[in-house]
């Protein structure tokens, strides 16, 4: 008792995919990977987002006259 069997583990990825869909359970997956990510980075005080790309002369927006 307390120990799970691969027969336990089957039904828990049957109930999964009733829930989830096979399509459904990557997205959901790369969510979590995110999130601990996320995470992660919060407790180290790190942060690894790339700085805003910079604008070209070329790129200004139109003046409202």
């Amino acid at each position: 008792m307390g120990e799970f069997s691969i027969f336990h583990w089957l039904i828990v990825l049957a109930i999964v995919l009733i829930f989830f869909g096979g399509r459904r359970i990557p997205e959901v997956m790369r969510g979590l990977g995110e999130g601990i990510r996320s995470f992660k980075d919060g407790m180290s005080g790190t942060s690894q987002t790339p700085p805003p790309p910079a604008q070209t002369p070329s790129e200004k927006p139109e003046e409202k006259k």
